[in-house]
Order: structure tokens, then C-alpha cells, then sequence
């Protein structure tokens, strides 16, 4: 049963108390999504999935102007479960096929200048890293530390940027001889 990292962040956020949908999504943006927020339906159909698990219970039910309005608990099995995600290492990403690599050896092979594609890509990385220094300067301590991931990450692309155009006329010879 795998419900994925929304539904242990909505799960991890249900152990300071019930909430409802609308709360949860709320927190989750203010928290995890300032740059991808939830969708009302991503947040109720992972609730619902959380539900048939046994993850969480519904705390109550109240009218409202629409649909009634249900506040979720989190169960002892949620618990368990959020307990188990948080103990476990991520897995390392190594990125071994990269679509960046893809379009250089593309253009190696199709005679293009792969120079002018390391170019471009260096450019739009020191646009994103100037973005996100900007943010990382105005924000508070977690969208700083969110800015900073992002900016070494960048910072090793720019590095393979750079080792690569430095190889590139041996790359070059090496996909003409395969």
C-alpha cells in the first residue's frame, strides 16, 4: 500500500490534530507547496485512499453551504505508518540518463553545435540560481533551506556543464565511433 509523499506529509500534518480537507491543503501549501500546490482534488481523493486504508477516520461530519464537511483523524496505524516513511532513506537519485546528455549526443550525431546547447543550458541554470537567490534572501529559514537544495543541485549541473564542454571533442569522437 503505498500512498506516495503527499499522503504521508498529509498524514504527518494530521498528528497536531484533525483537520479538515480545505486546512490540510492550506498547510501543505503554506509548508511543502509554495511552488507546486495541492489541488482540492488531489487533497480529497488522497484523503479518501488514506480513509480505505486505515490510515485516517473521519473525526465528524458538519453541514455546510455545499457538500458536508469532514474532519479527518489520523489513526495509530497512520502514526505507524508516517513513523516507518520518516525512518526511511530516500533513495539517491544518480540521474544516469539525463535528458541534458540525450541532446547533446543528439546533437554530436546530427552534426549540430553541442557547444551552443551547454551554452544555453548554462545560461537558463544561472537565470533559475539568480531566482532563486533572490527568494532565498526574502524568505523565511524553510524556503531557505528549499531554495538552498535547489541551488546544489544547480550548482553540481553546472559543474557537469562545464566538464562536459571542456570533453566535448572527445565525446564527439567517442558517439562517431560507436
Amino acid at each position: 500500500m503505498s500512498i506516495g509523499p503527499i499522503g504521508h506529509t498529509l498524514l504527518g500534518l494530521l498528528e497536531s490534530g484533525p483537520r479538515h480537507g480545505y486546512d490540510l491543503k492550506r498547510a501543505f501549501d503554506e509548508k511543502f507547496g509554495q511552488d507546486r500546490p495541492l489541488h482540492y482534488g488531489q487533497v480529497y481523493s488522497t484523503m479518501s485512499r488514506l480513509l480505505k486504508n486505515g490510515l485516517v477516520e473521519v473525526d465528524g461530519v458538519e453541514p455546510g453551504g455545499g457538500p458536508e464537511r469532514k474532519r479527518y483523524a489520523i489513526t495509530d496505524a497512520g502514526v505507524t505508518d508516517v513513523e516507518r516513511w520518516l525512518a526511511t532513506p530516500e533513495k539517491p537519485e544518480p540521474y544516469l540518463q539525463s535528458t541534458l546528455y540525450t541532446k547533446v549526443v543528439l546533437a554530436l550525431l546530427t552534426r549540430r553545435d553541442a557547444a551552443d546547447i551547454l551554452d544555453a543550458q548554462r545560461s537558463e541554470h544561472l537565470r533559475l540560481m539568480r531566482v532563486l537567490t533572490d527568494r532565498k534572501r526574502k524568505g523565511d529559514l524553510a524556503d531557505q533551506l528549499i531554495c538552498d537544495h535547489a541551488l546544489f543541485h544547480l550548482e553540481a549541473d553546472l559543474r557537469w556543464l562545464e566538464l562536459t564542454a571542456a570533453r566535448l571533442d572527445k565525446l564527439a569522437e567517442a558517439v562517431k565511433a560507436k
